[in-house]
């Protein structure tokens, strides 16, 4: 039987990760088996690069946290050894990252297996979906383009009618 004091850093270990997933954006959750220590490398510090948190954590405790945090229905998900990538800054590039670096892979040793984002719980398929989503510059440029076009659009009507007569 666990010591009362392993039993304690557990529980701990438990709160501080429920702390991390109520404070990100998204919480997306990866097979990494088979990836070489320098590929995982890479990983890490394109991660760290976009404030996203990327580390191995023990299934039982990750399951426990979710299940803390309101999330059910990750039991399935959590098997085989799983990495985490905690994205405090947005939902989408971290689920963006690891869709890149499982299609440079091949999708063999880096694999979706699900997550969350924005409150909601994820599949892989709704993860890689999440990653097809442009970036948040991208985004707002397309906004600003289609607000502008009809007043393009006019701004080239009038000038075409003030050509004809003159």
């Amino acid at each position: 039987m666990a010591s009362k004091v392993i039993i304690k850093q557990k529980q701990d270990e438990v709160k501080g990760i429920v702390e991390k997933i109520k404070k990100a954006q998204s919480v997306i959750l990866v097979d990494y088996r088979g990836l070489t220590v320098t590929q995982d490398t890479t990983l890490r510090v394109e991660m760290r690069k976009e404030n996203i948190e990327y580390k191995v954590i023990k299934n039982r405790l990750m399951l426990r946290a979710l299940n803390d945090a309101g999330f059910k229905g990750f039991d399935e998900i959590l098997q085989n050894p799983t990495a985490v990538a905690f994205g405090y800054d947005d939902a989408v590039t971290p689920a963006k990252i690891l869709a890149d670096n499982s299609k440079k892979l091949n999708n063999k040793f880096l694999i979706l297996k699900g997550g969350v984002a924005e409150g909601k719980m994820l599949d892989d398929k709704e993860v890689t979906a999440l990653a097809k989503i442009p970036a948040k510059p991208v985004l707002i440029a397309q906004l600003l383009g289609l607000l502008t076009s009809p007043m393009r659009s006019l701004a080239v009507g009038i000038n075409e009618v003030a050509k004809k007569k003159a």
